[in-house]
């Protein structure tokens, strides 16, 4: 039994059947080659379209800087009343110190979330989408760091500010302000693909974010972003002094103190290149399988 549909283009009307019919394949395959492909993005093109992506997710879900916003200025005013006065004998002598540090803290433990976003998206299944695109194939990964990078000059700006407003007075002035931030979002990039790895070996983002803080909470407080390693006890000195946040907090604190330790830079970024050989590689491995 057959059935026959016609199409109406108003009252009492009807298409003819040539209307109807299938495109020639002949025009249709013209029309298709007529001209050139497009040429295929680049791997800086791709990334940056990705980053882009990134960002818009912020401009529609604002709440997303809460985290760069609310929580640094939390960060920055608890510690340095809270400690300040027991540690250094007052609030203006301990912020000269504690600024750095918090700052290095803050950025680094607002890491984990990149992990976070890639892990969101594959459970939606955004992921399978871009495999299948033209395109170089870690770019969707490199774009969600170079998005994170935005919220890291966020986060370190408010951070600055409320020091600058409690009494922080960085003798290396502006560049030395600037050459500290650059190093600290090079590390941050650098750091945040242990998370990526993350996002993609676990199954949700729930498990994500325990196994980061399981590893960043240690990382972090067992540092120099509060007090200085020679307090501490000689077996919990060795693994501060060759801690890699403990190298940043000390270079960072160093370039905004305008003495620009070379050795603590060199040693940031030795082990920023690690982190991109080591979890960069692990990650690609791990995107290319799942």
């Amino acid at each position: 039994m057959s059935t026959v549909t016609t199409t109406t283009t108003g009252p009492g009307g009807e298409l003819d059947a040539a209307e109807l019919a299938a495109p020639n394949a002949e025009e249709l395959a013209a029309l298709l080659i007529a001209k050139d492909r497009p040429p295929r993005p680049s791997a800086l093109s791709s990334s940056l379209t990705f980053g882009w992506r990134a960002a818009l997710k912020i401009k529609h879900v604002p709440e997303q800087l809460f985290d760069v916003t609310a929580f640094p200025i939390m960060m920055v005013v608890m510690y340095t009343y809270l400690f300040g006065g027991a540690l250094a004998g007052s609030v203006s002598a301990y912020i000269q110190f504690l600024l750095p540090g918090i700052l290095v803290m803050s950025i680094v433990m607002i890491t984990m979330y990149t992990g976070v976003a890639v892990n969101t998206d594959i459970s939606k299944g955004v992921f399978d989408r871009f495999r299948t695109l033209p395109m170089w194939r870690p770019a969707p990964m490199v774009g969600y760091l170079l998005g994170d990078a935005a919220r890291y000059l966020i986060a370190s700006a408010v951070i600055i500010t409320v020091g600058m407003v409690i009494g922080y007075r960085p003798d290396g002035g502006v560049v030395g302000v600037l050459a500290g931030v650059a190093l600290l979002v090079v590390f941050a990039f650098s750091f945040s693909w242990i998370w990526t790895m993350f996002g993609l070996l676990l199954r949700t983002e729930k498990s994500v974010m325990g196994v980061s803080m399981m590893v960043i909470f240690p990382l972090t407080f067992l540092s120099n972003v509060f007090v200085e390693p020679k307090t501490m006890p000689g077996w919990l000195q060795a693994f501060v002094n060759n801690s890699p946040v403990t190298h940043l907090a000390s270079a960072v604190r160093g370039l905004m103190a305008g003495d620009w330790p070379a050795a603590e830079v060199a040693w940031s970024l030795g082990w920023s290149a690690v982190f991109v050989v080591v979890f960069g590689a692990a990650t690609m491995r791990l995107y290319n399988r799942k």
